[in-house]
């Protein structure tokens, strides 16, 4: 077999002596990889997303380290998998960091460049300044040129960078005039009717027609103006000037801002520090409905636990005796709500409760009387979200259950029968304890999973119903995922990445102390070590 020489003396650190095929495959591969990240890196830099090149240049980066170096050899069979980890696990971690120290979101999704590029488009009539109706005309190649007709004018012929002139009918290829005073044609333009125009009224906006001091630019359907530019950036000191009235506009926080507070928009991106958690904390309409959502949050989680255990448990133990008959059977039906999607679950469970043609409580009215107000009641809210919760939990633990109980050796049980142990003894000395050791992870892992159980909560009843007097939107069963989500996306602010980031992170470090001390305190690492 023929191999290539060593390339870095006996130690071989580039590339490995292999087969020469295999070699140039791999460089080959490599290369196209490059090519591949190069190409999306130049457009992602042009979209000014940094962050997100800066990630994909380490990344690639990382690829040709562990393909070129033989050192690295072993970390090959996982490449992908680091690859795809960093992509979708570590990369939005660290995003959503540096998010929560910005001003990220809508009104600000631009960088400070573009944003003042954005502003100086805008343009004002100023005192004295001619407006005219207009009528469009375009060429073949796309370009357009304007008929301007204003109270003390007859006509005047606009195109872009060219002087605005009058022009008589015969001169520069204007035809013979209509009954309105408007050209029949131009030579090498055609006239466009009303509707026409209408499909390309966003790029006449954007077009300039005139030049030097006099510019003319669409205002609207019926008119063009000489418009002049409104606010101009003096880089210098870093504002906007008002043309029109004066006032001066300073960055704040991403936001250029007067005296008087008002902003032009959009803002920018911009490090706003721990602005973002201070509102969080310390905001009063932020604070009012916290500490409830807070509250009900903690509860929500440890009484979803509590329920779907304490079900699917007694649920294992009833059909844990081999002579039961049909156990097998009435099992794999007591499976069925595991094996539906939840999605579908909570929209049913909705409709079997709702308050007018709901069946569950059509029964319930029937037999008491009484319709429970399961979407207008706060308590009734908050025990229908339990109650559908515990329906998609319970099969979950009778299945981790029924494993653990058959673990648990048949003798332990005979000698505590011997030593005159009851049934409830044996379950609370021996069953139960013996049980935790195998599921008390699994507990901890519900615990964080219902602490952010965002489904539940938002199909079922959107965190409803209202908290009154809250200064933001917030309901009563909603827990802290669910009050980000109206923070950020569905409070008719627009979305504000920033302020959801920054709560994100606070409910990560909650879940982390809490998840740590129930393993530190339960021991379940320690047992799990001397088991293994």
């Amino acid at each position: 077999m023929t191999t290539l020489p060593r390339l870095t003396g006996g130690n071989n650190k580039l590339l490995p002596s292999s087969s020469l095929t295999s070699i140039l495959v791999r460089l080959l591969l490599l290369f196209a990889l490059d090519a591949s990240a190069i190409w999306f890196l130049i457009q992602v830099i042009e979209s000014e997303a940094y962050f997100l090149a800066a990630g994909v240049a380490v990344i690639t980066l990382f690829v040709n380290v562990v393909i070129l170096y033989n050192d690295a050899y072993p970390i090959r069979w996982m490449l992908i998998g680091l690859v795809l980890m960093a992509l979708f696990a570590v990369y939005p971690i660290i995003f959503t960091i540096y998010v929560a120290f910005t001003n990220f979101g809508d009104g600000h999704l631009l960088s400070q460049e573009l944003a003042i590029a954005q502003i100086s488009k805008e343009r004002y009539l100023p005192e004295g300044g001619s407006a005219y109706t207009w009528t469009a005309f375009r060429a073949d190649d796309g370009e357009f040129a304007l008929w301007l007709q204003g109270e003390d004018t007859a006509g005047l012929l606009a195109k872009p960078g060219a002087a605005i002139t009058a022009v008589l009918p015969g001169e520069a290829g204007v035809a013979e005039l209509d009954k309105d005073g408007i050209p029949t044609s131009i030579e090498g333009y055609e006239r466009l009717n009303r509707l026409t125009v209408v499909r390309y009224i966003n790029d006449l906006g954007e077009i300039l027609f005139g030049d030097g001091d006099q510019i003319v630019r669409v205002r609207t359907m019926d008119e063009a103006a000489e418009l002049q530019q409104r606010y101009v950036y003096d880089a210098a000191r870093d504002i906007f000037v008002d043309q029109e009235t004066g006032d001066e506009y300073t960055a704040v926080d991403g936001t250029f801002m007067a005296p008087g507070g008002k902003e032009l928009r959009p803002g920018f991106q911009a490090n706003v520090g721990l602005e973002n958690f201070r509102r969080f904390f310390i905001s009063p309409a932020l604070r009012g409905p916290l500490l409830r959502i807070i509250s009900w949050n903690f509860a929500f989680a440890i009484l979803s636990v509590v329920l779907t255990f304490a079900m699917g448990l007694g649920i294992a133990i009833i059909y844990n005796d081999p002579d039961f008959p049909g156990r097998k059977i009435i099992q794999s039906f007591l499976l069925i709500p595991y094996t539906i999607p939840s999605l579908i679950t909570i929209l049913i469970w909705r409709g079997m409760l709702n308050p007018d043609v709901g069946v569950i409580n059509r029964a319930i009215e029937t037999l008491t009387g009484f319709s429970p107000p399961w979407f207008t009641d706060q308590w009734w809210a908050k025990a229908g979200v339990l109650l559908v919760n515990l329906w998609l939990g319970y099969p979950y633990f009778m299945l981790i259950c029924s494993g653990a109980l058959q673990a648990i050796p048949a003798d332990i049980y005979s000698a505590a029968k011997v030593d005159g142990a009851n049934a409830w003894q044996q379950f609370r000395r021996i069953t139960l304890p013996l049980l935790l050791v195998a599921v008390g992870p699994l507990l901890v892992a519900s615990f964080t999973f219902n602490f952010n159980n965002f489904n539940i909560i938002f199909l079922f009843i959107q965190g409803g119903p209202p908290i009154a007097g809250a200064a933001t939107r917030a309901g009563h069963t909603d827990i802290l995922i669910s009050y980000v989500y109206n923070l950020a996306f569905a409070g008719g602010r627009g979305a504000d990445y920033g302020l959801a980031s920054a709560i994100t992170i606070v409910i990560f470090l909650i879940v982390a102390s809490i998840t740590l001390f129930q393993f530190r305190y339960t021991k379940m690492w320690e047992e799990v070590g001397e088991n293994v």
